[in-house]
């Protein structure tokens, strides 16, 4: 493939509707929803995409009921535990945005480990949006800065965008050229609003667990198709 999107952020909807739709547990959803992970994930590798970043669970996630809320956090220590030699042998480094602090004590270990494990491969870097908000980022930030400004008693302080991008969650990382959002929503849902600005959107009404290799290289073929304005 020529003209490859150099970043793709995927948000991952439609595991529960799957999971209704054959009269299944929710969590057999997120459980498709993970092999799922896995087969974009080396998808992506294989295409040559440099990175991939998957809206894994956002902060409104925590409102879910306990008992899937606790299913997920088991799917991604899995998926962290188990896969991690993977990611190793396809060279995928990987990385978190989010306000990680919140996840159970079981989780942060497997991340830890996974992503220290990982911190020298280069081929592709897989980042993963966990309780993440778009804005509680910005607004984090915001507050930062002025506390800054405060303590540096300037009141004339001017913030630049490039100042900006350095204290992201995903600083060092390029802004993403696509954003795939399955299953018919037609929304951003707080997620890297700023980093954004300028991200070719694509809409599938295909559920997640159901998206597979096909369906994401129909959507790097229709970005491919677009001339980007910036």
């Amino acid at each position: 493939m020529s003209e490859l999107p150099r970043h793709i952020a995927i948000i991952m909807d439609g595991n529960g509707r799957w999971a209704k739709q054959r009269q299944l547990p929710r969590l057999e959803g997120h459980r498709r929803g993970s092999e799922t992970v896995e087969l974009i994930t080396e998808s992506c590798r294989e295409l040559g995409i440099e990175y991939l970043t998957l809206y894994a669970f956002s902060q409104e996630n925590w409102n879910r009921p306990s008992e899937e809320v606790g299913g997920l956090m088991d799917l991604l220590r899995y998926f962290l535990s188990q896969k991690r030699q993977k990611l190793l042998d396809n060279e995928i480094r990987l990385r978190v945005i989010g306000q990680v602090d919140r996840l159970p004590e079981r989780v942060l270990r497997e991340l830890t480990k996974t992503i220290h494990a990982t911190r020298h491969c280069e081929k592709m870097t897989l980042v993963l949006a966990l309780s993440y908000s778009s804005r509680s980022e910005l607004t984090e930030l915001i507050n930062q800065m002025i506390r800054g400004a405060m303590a540096e008693g300037d009141a004339s302080r001017v913030v630049r965008e490039e100042e900006i991008d350095r204290q992201l969650y995903t600083e060092g990382l390029p802004d993403p050229d696509l954003l795939i959002r399955t299953s018919g929503e037609h929304r951003i849902s707080n997620f890297l609003l700023w980093q954004m600005a300028y991200t070719e959107l694509y809409f599938t009404e295909t559920l997640w667990p159901d998206f597979d290799r096909a369906e994401l290289e129909k959507a790097i073929h229709e970005y491919q198709k677009r001339e980007r304005r910036f």
